[in-house]
């Protein structure tokens, strides 16, 4: 049998339009630069993947930084396979080729995720009918999770992800909060995420995941509001204090000589929560006036 060898061709730029709903970002960032110039050296060494558009022109399925990095170079081409791709076909190859990426932002992973799993739904992919807790199809999520590197849990935990607001989500790619508090925060309604960014930014700090399953927890039974989420974000850390400042004779006076510098530290700690509680109402009470 015969093998089809699929053939380069060249592009004007103008003519390659954007994936809909492409959820890599194509940002003019340091990675950007160097794509580049590389292309300035050496041309696109990869050839786009695109398939035709009816509206006339091409629609990239594979290549939307290569044709960035084109436009900068000053180029007006770009070396491209056409392929006739129906749409669940061209989201697969679109998601796949993009996951090969070394930095992939967990809002573009997330998002990718989910269009895989949807295009794959279609396809008809999901024949097992066994379902996990989340009532998905634990063949489709095996399938994404093995062509990506991550298990199945994984891939289920970054589709969450595209449950939360864009300003949460935002926080989560800057690294301003974690990925697995991220994940238990994603149950929260849009108006408790909305309440949760305000008292992050009021508090200056960032959910641990117990403090994120415990705002789940609270906004399942119904009863999370901002005061809940004011005392939780106020609660502090507690490293052992200083051994030295525990015995210092101006802190010793105001206690029993019975207890034990453990003692003695609990009741600072629950001294100063006190005392931070207190100043985070006054800045509220000064907010609102």
């Amino acid at each position: 049998m015969t093998q089809v060898t699929e053939q380069i061709i060249y592009l004007p730029l103008n003519e390659l339009h954007p994936f809909p709903h492409h959820p890599f970002k194509v940002q003019d960032d340091e990675q950007m630069q160097k794509t580049t110039e590389s292309i300035r050296q050496q041309g696109v060494l990869v050839p786009g993947i695109v398939r035709p558009r009816m509206e006339g022109g091409y629609e990239i399925v594979s290549g939307h930084r290569r044709k960035r990095a084109c436009e900068l170079a000053g180029l007006e081409t770009m070396p491209v396979i056409v392929r006739n791709l129906d749409d669940d076909a061209a989201i697969l190859v679109m998601v796949d080729t993009n996951l090969q990426r070394e930095h992939i932002l967990p809002s573009e992973r997330a998002f990718a995720y989910k269009m895989k799993l949807e295009a794959l739904r279609r396809q008809g992919k999901s024949i097992d009918p066994t379902s996990s807790q989340v009532g998905m199809k634990l063949q489709t999520l095996d399938l994404i999770g093995e062509n990506a590197g991550d298990s199945r849990n994984q891939v289920h935990r970054f589709i969450r992800l595209t449950n939360l607001i864009p300003p949460m989500l935002q926080m989560v790619d800057e690294k301003k909060i974690k990925f697995n508090p991220a994940v238990e925060l994603s149950y929260l309604t849009h108006d408790e995420q909305e309440q949760i960014i305000k008292a992050l930014e009021q508090a200056q700090t960032s959910p641990s995941l117990s403090q994120a399953q415990r705002l789940k927890k609270l906004s399942q039974e119904g009863k999370l509001n901002r005061e809940a989420m004011d005392d939780i974000f106020a609660e502090m850390k507690k490293p052992p204090l200083d051994q030295s400042f525990l015995r210092n004779p101006k802190i010793r006076k105001y206690f029993p000589k019975s207890y034990s510098d453990e003692k003695v530290g609990e009741v600072i700690l629950r001294l100063v929560e006190s005392w931070h509680k207190q100043q985070l109402k006054k800045r509220q009470q000064q907010q609102g006036r």
